[in-house]
């Protein structure tokens, strides 16, 4: 099977709806033998969710815990006209940025063009990481034009294991779409990401429900940014050169 020893979306109880610490979340990945680890809570329109205070404090956080190294982002919500709950300014804080849609956040999107207009415009915002979970039932996105906004943006899009997990009450993703992505990326020239999204330790690097998507025949390993460590470490080092960079010009 496909090895990935990084996780670019976790959860800790910060989030409101999410049942470890850092530190539990931490040994968890050490136990599984992740290397490389992003804490990214919910933005404050989560209900639940994390203050800004939250984020603004993240460096306080050792930058490896049992050996393994914590990156400190967030995963913000999604609003209208694609703005995020946190400012640019807090934004800045953190090390790495997702974004997607969720419920009960306030985001006043209501069809497929919405959502697809919202998840561009996120993508403009040069803080912006990676798209979470693009394929989702509930927030139905058109694809394509998502992705030529990934390859233009330099924008990371994920094929979440968490939107498969048959345990869950319902089941949220899509599979022809999330194998699509593995042609668009090909396509448009963006770099996808296998992610937990786990809200519990033990569900860490737990990416068995994307079986279908590494026995594709459309599936490159070159095409998973997160399947080394040192793909990350570096991807990080040239981000924030690119906003230091961007910070002189402003």
């Amino acid at each position: 099977m496909f090895r990935i020893n990084t996780d670019l979306h976790t959860h800790t109880v910060a989030s409101g709806h999410a049942y470890c610490t850092v530190d539990e979340m931490a040994r968890g990945a050490f136990n599984k033998g992740i290397k490389l680890l992003a804490i990214t809570d919910h933005g404050p329109n989560m209900p639940g969710g994390p203050n800004v205070y939250h984020f603004g404090n993240f460096s306080i956080v050792p930058d490896k815990l049992y050996g393994v190294r914590i990156v400190k982002g967030v995963e913000a919500n999604i609003l209208k006209d694609g703005r995020l709950d946190l400012t640019d300014e807090e934004l800045g804080y953190l090390e790495f940025v997702s974004a997607g849609i969720h419920r009960l956040t306030e985001h006043k999107l209501n069809n497929k063009n919405d959502y697809t207009e919202a998840t561009i415009k996120a993508m403009e915002n040069p803080h912006l990481d990676m798209i979470t979970h693009p394929v989702q039932r509930e927030y139905p996105i058109d694809l394509e034009r998502v992705a030529i906004a990934a390859g233009k943006n330099n924008v990371i899009l994920e094929l979440n294991a968490s939107s498969y997990n048959p345990n869950k009450f319902k089941t949220r993703g899509i599979k022809s779409e999330s194998l699509k992505l593995l042609k668009l990326a090909k396509k448009y020239g963006f770099k996808l990401a296998v992610n937990s999204d786990a809200h519990f330790y033990d569900i860490i690097g737990e990416y068995s429900t994307l079986n279908f998507i590494f026995e594709s025949p459309d599936f490159d390993s070159e095409l998973i940014i997160n399947s080394k460590a040192e793909n990350i470490i570096n991807y990080l080092d040239q981000r924030q050169k690119r906003l230091n960079k961007l910070k002189k010009t402003v």
